[in-house]
């Protein structure tokens, strides 16, 4: 009895594995039914073979089972026994033991469930294979050699198919059980876990909403009583330090912030509380706080804000603020010199939607390319090494990735390794309002020497104040803070205290700590409203409290109170609250929202809004420059290697000279596309003048190619797409001015990209070419074939297909002629043309030959602009002098 119950509790023991549990069961149950088996057949005077094999098969299977359970090789024990039952047990029983007239065919199906439960993987596959081979054979030889068989009588048939039947039969219905009573087993024990967790991050959520709320008090006193330090009229150095510790306090404000919005993005609490906010008071505490580190470290602090973004905003204002500090603030500490800037401007997106893109650009360390993954990890710090020494929480970005994608926006990174690095943050939000934060351009608050030229906003001698908080020191610093605006203000320091001071003074408003001892916030306030006798049943009360987050606004709000503040705070934000609660009677205001925006803001540089999309490509596009300037299209050269040395396409050597000197010299010349480091160089300067980069480029299947170091260095940037035109010179220009077309007509990047896959094949590139001396110089084809081809006048047509180059047509005959032909098959053969452009684009013509070309295209056909276009040197170095083609768009 005791080994059958240390059996159950192998089997059902939850300090097993489940499959190890599995693999006990089944092969337990296949032995106790083989001996069932065994003895049944010796009764019947079945097969001597067949009870043979039967009975090594149960000597063998506990040793299998021992060893494989001891040395934990659970898959190699099961398939020691699979192989038994697959290459021993079943044939065996199958020839030996009557074929198709037993049950030997029922212990097939066992089988295949032993296999599927027991194994995993290759193994699996393997018997699941051998099995149905094995199967296949024996049905097959029954089929058609059935005295191979040996043979049973209808009793033994009977009796061994019913034995097989009963033991399978009840086999299954053990098995389906047992897993059963597992499945549920397991299940109760991830409920049980599932509820461990939840109880666990209740747990935590409580910590760090208790330490939250403990922490905020002190830091409260700090703020509040530092600003009345700074209103005051202090030496420089004093008022330097106070400026220092409202910065400090400030930033730990932050950190518990992002330590706190981890926790509850854990949990999936994270709620977004969206009202409207003025930008420009925004900007104003953002700089405040971060100017000073930047400070610190010399580093330049630039702020650049569009003049049409909106005054006053609908969204939550306080993650905004914690994404840019978080972003800032790494920029900050990753930067050892030169400068950081934050510029901002939007996009509308419909009567009253706004797109505002933030975009944080500093001259710091860069980021790897292969770090990129990983940098919105939290507690991940890319480059460990190089970074060992700069103080982090390794939450920052984490967070700010997870607020961003809450708020629906998007945040990209494009970085050059050791050159700086620039985020892009898209987030949406609504318009509240007509007015625009117009041009700002004040630089009043940067020195740390002078004193805050406090001005308190109202006055209000004849308000009555009531604030209620179990600390003393959050007292004294809302007492002070409102001393300029001539306020009575009265405290107590607990509930009891409150309701006995409504009971005999009548106040206008009552400011409301949450978390107190004996009577809390939300029941003092109940009681206020109900009491009887009461003086302040009609009073604007207003918590006043360290909780923060979208849960406790809705608590407040469902609660009833007027307002909700949260700790720590400032005079301005009391003073706007006032502003707002007290009866306009009362108050009498002292100062302009435009001189309070004024003082407010730090400063901002000069304004350089940037373009949604740029468009680059290469000087191998042939684009005329009137088209690259009219719209904007940036140009990254090839170079030209020569024997004296290598030169700019198009900026350093020109068409007409680098043809001079290859038909002077019989010198190698070649062309270079650039390097993945020149075009990390040139896209990090493309995107100081747009949120995104489009790239054009050459066909990737063009020998020396620009598209994959072009790529490559894309990978760098979120916010670069490079495209392959598919095609060459005018061919690539043409995608490049309709991609600058789409960008003019507000289109995304990715619409961009998109309708570029599809112009693609509708681009017409070709060249008829007067000889191939050229190309077999730069080593494109054999010098043979450029004299045979020299010889019989015969001048091809290089055609670009799929973004090869192949010859399409040669035309035979004078170079007149064989132009002539070639202009009257493009354009009667090539299909329905776009006739809005047409590039003719070419090598070493004369005047004479472009005018004759051009007539002959007239003739033919009528197209709104036509342009001659000298190709790139690095396009001529291949083609050689008269050397020319059509170029346009299909319909």
């Amino acid at each position: 009895m005791n080994g059958i119950r240390k059996f159950f509790q192998m089997i059902t023991g939850k300090d097993r594995d489940f499959k190890e549990r599995i693999f006990l069961l089944m092969t337990s149950l296949a032995y106790l039914a083989v001996i069932l088996a065994l003895i049944g057949d010796i009764i019947s005077g079945e097969n001597i073979v067949k009870i043979l094999v039967l009975t090594g098969l149960i000597i063998a299977t506990p040793i299998v089972i021992i060893v494989s359970m001891r040395l934990k090789r659970i898959q190699v024990g099961g398939a020691i026994v699979a192989f038994g039952i697959v290459l021993f047990i079943l044939p065996v029983t199958f020839f030996f033991g009557g074929g198709m007239e037993s049950g030997s065919m029922i212990w097939v199906a066992y089988a295949y469930l032993y296999v599927g439960m027991v194994l995993t993987g290759l193994l699996r596959t393997i018997m699941l294979v051998l099995l149905s081979a094995l199967t296949v054979t024996e049905i097959t030889v029954a089929y058609l050699w059935p005295y191979i068989i040996a043979p049973h009588s209808k009793e033994k048939w009977f009796l061994d198919t019913g034995i097989s039947v009963l033991l399978v039969g009840f086999m299954i219905v053990i098995m389906v059980t047992f897993q059963n009573k597992l499945f549920v087993n397991e299940n109760e024990q991830a409920k049980k876990q599932a509820r461990e967790i939840e109880e666990l991050n209740e747990a935590q959520n409580r910590f760090f909403s208790s330490m939250s709320h403990e922490i905020r008090t002190p830091i409260t006193t700090i703020i509040g009583l530092n600003e009345m330090t700074l209103r005051e009229n202090i030496s420089p150095e004093v008022n330097e330090n106070s400026a220092n510790i409202q910065s400090a306090s400030t930033m730990l404000l932050n950190i518990i912030n992002d330590i706190l919005d981890m926790s509850k993005f854990e949990s999936g609490q994270m709620q977004l509380t969206k009202t409207p906010y003025h930008t420009g008071d925004m900007l104003s505490e953002i700089v405040g706080m971060l100017w000073l580190k930047a400070k610190e470290k010399n580093l330049a602090f630039h702020i650049s804000v569009a003049p049409d973004l909106p005054d006053e905003l609908i969204g939550d204002e306080v993650r905004i603020k914690q994404i840019l500090i978080n972003v800032l603030n790494n920029a900050i500490k990753y930067t050892s010199e030169g400068s950081v800037t934050l510029s901002i401007q939007c996009v509308r997106t419909g009567n009253t939607g706004v797109n505002v893109i933030y975009s944080v650009s500093d001259t710091g360390m860069g980021i790897k390319k292969e770090s990129i993954p990983y940098l919105f990890t939290a507690f991940k710090r890319v480059d460990e090494e190089k970074n060992r020494y700069i103080e982090g929480t390794g939450l920052g970005l984490s967070i700010v990735k997870q607020f961003v994608d809450l708020m629906g926006g998007k945040i990209t990174v494009n970085s050059v390794y050791t050159k700086g690095t620039t985020f892009l943050i898209e987030i949406p939000q609504q318009v509240s309002g007509s007015r625009t934060i117009g041009v700002l351009d004040m630089e009043k608050r940067h020195d740390l020497s002078r004193s805050i030229h406090y001005h308190q906003s109202f006055e209000a001698p004849n308000a009555k104040v009531l604030v209620v908080d179990d600390t003393a020191a959050n007292l004294l610093v809302v007492t002070k803070l409102l001393r300029e605006t001539k306020i009575r203000v009265d405290t107590a320091g607990s509930g009891e205290e409150a309701l006995k001071k409504t009971l005999e003074e009548h106040y206008d408003v009552i400011f409301m700590d949450h978390m107190m001892p004996q009577m809390d916030g939300i029941e003092c306030k109940h009681r206020i409203v109900e009491q009887i006798g009461g003086l302040c049943k009609e009073s604007k009360i207003i918590a006043l409290t360290a909780n923060t987050g979208g849960e406790s606004t809705a608590l407040y709000a469902r609660e009833g109170f007027d307002g909700y503040l949260v700790k720590p705070i400032s005079g301005e934000d009391l003073e706007e609250e006032l502003r707002r609660q007290l009866p306009k009677d009362l108050i009498h205001l002292t100062g302009s929202n435009e001189e309070i925006l004024e003082e407010s803001l730090s400063w901002t540089s000069n304004v350089t809004k940037k373009a949604q999309v740029a468009i680059t490509t290469e000087s191998v596009a042939d684009l005329p420059g009137e088209l690259a300037e009219r719209y904007r299209i940036n140009v990254i050269p090839h170079m030209v290697s020569t024997e004296d040395g290598i030169f700019k396409d198009g900026l350093e050597i020109e068409q007409q000279g680098l043809l001079a000197y290859m038909m002077k010299r019989d010198s190698s010349v070649q062309t270079l596309a650039p390097e993945v480091n020149t075009h990390e160089a040139f896209f990090s300067e493309q995107m100081e003048r747009a949120n995104n980069i489009v790239h054009i480029s050459i066909s990737r299947h063009m020998t020396k190619s620009g598209y994959h170091f072009a790529y490559e260095a894309s990978q760098a940037f979120d916010n670069v797409s490079v495209v392959d035109s598919g095609h060459l010179s005018s061919g690539q220009g043409l995608m490049a001015l309709e991609a600058a077309r789409m960008a003019e007509e507000g289109k995304s990047a990715e619409e961009i990209v998109q309708a570029m896959e599809t112009l693609r094949p509708r681009i017409h590139t070709s060249f008829i070419v007067d000889n191939l001396d050229f190309l077999a110089r730069a080593d494109q084809i054999g010098q043979k074939i450029a004299d045979v081809t020299k010889a019989l006048m015969i001048r091809p047509v290089l055609v670009l297909k799929k973004g090869k180059m192949g010859v399409g047509r040669i035309f035979l005959g004078s170079r007149q002629q064989a132009w002539r032909k070639y202009i009257r098959s493009v354009l009667n053969t090539t299909g329905e043309i776009d006739t809005r452009i047409l590039f003719v684009t070419y090598v070493g013509l004369t005047q004479s030959d472009l005018e004759g070309i051009r007539a002959e295209i007239e003739k033919r056909m009528k197209f709104d602009r036509i342009f001659f276009q000298k190709a790139s040197p690095a396009i001529a170095v291949n083609c050689g002098p008269g050397t020319f083609g059509l170029l346009f768009i299909t319909k």
